[in-house]
């Protein structure tokens, strides 16, 4: 395996990936992306840590088989691996950049600066050299994405609130608010589903890269946070209302 394992954060140990995973009804990002790599253990694992931070993902273990799901598929993205077998990776960037602008990173077990250089002539728009930590190949997809031409910034606005999903910034009646990473992923939830009864279990599968079942009162502090931060009374709620028994609703967009 060419990825490196993730802390277990209630742990402190690598004690095997932690997988993401995207619950039906929340919605979050639908960017799709296509992984060409040879080795299917690393594709599975990809696929599903993707996945939860809501990507849909293709994969493809030969260039031909990846170029049939380029075709098909449309992605906004694709993780192209050089060591593949029929052709090395270099080939099938050069194939892609024939008929097609799509972003391209790749990923090589050979971290000579000669590859990386040849990976972006010929090309490609990042390059990450394996062993890799999971969030940093995130993260490198999140800034190609930004970069791409013509992409809007998402940009989400309800009544005085406004949320930049890329920025990961919040201006409520235009001053800024400092959230935490914990406490935006919460409210971009809610924004992301207005109107929706978010369950108490949806919030924790939805807030990623938390073991909540160990830490039931932190979601409640979680959410008291967030609304003394925007100045919300759960008594004469303006943003988030409590629906006992069944979970908090989004009544922003309401008002």
């Amino acid at each position: 395996m060419y990825i490196q394992e993730i802390e277990n954060p209630k742990t402190g140990t690598g004690q095997g990936p932690i997988i993401r995973c995207r619950f039906k009804g929340i919605m979050t990002m639908n960017e799709c992306l296509l992984i060409i790599d040879d080795d299917e253990k690393l594709n599975r694992l990809l696929k599903d840590y993707l996945g939860g931070f809501g990507y849909r993902v293709h994969t493809a273990v030969t260039p031909t088989e990846g170029m049939t799901c380029l075709k098909k598929e449309n992605p906004d993205l694709v993780i192209l691996d050089v060591m593949l077998p029929e052709k090395d990776g270099f080939d099938v960037c050069r194939n892609i950049r024939q008929f097609s602008d799509v972003p391209v990173i790749m990923l090589t077990a050979r971290g000579e600066v000669t590859d990386r250089v040849v990976g972006l002539e010929i090309g490609a728009d990042d390059y990450l050299p394996k062993p890799f930590e999971p969030r940093e190949l995130v993260a490198r997809i999140q800034s190609v994405l930004r970069r791409q031409p013509g992409r809007r910034t998402s940009v989400i606005r309800t009544g005085e609130l406004e949320i930049n999903m890329d920025k990961h910034t919040v201006l409520l009646r235009g001053s800024p608010l400092d959230l935490t990473t914990m406490e935006f992923e919460l409210l971009a939830l809610f924004v992301q589903n207005p109107g929706s009864v978010i369950t108490r279990d949806q919030m924790m599968d939805g807030l990623r890269g938390m073991d909540w079942s160990a830490y039931d009162r932190s979601m409640d502090v979680l959410i008291s946070r967030l609304r003394q931060k925007l100045g919300d009374d759960p008594k004469h709620p303006e943003w988030i209302r409590t629906l006992r028994g069944s979970g908090y609703k989004f009544i922003g967009a309401e008002e």
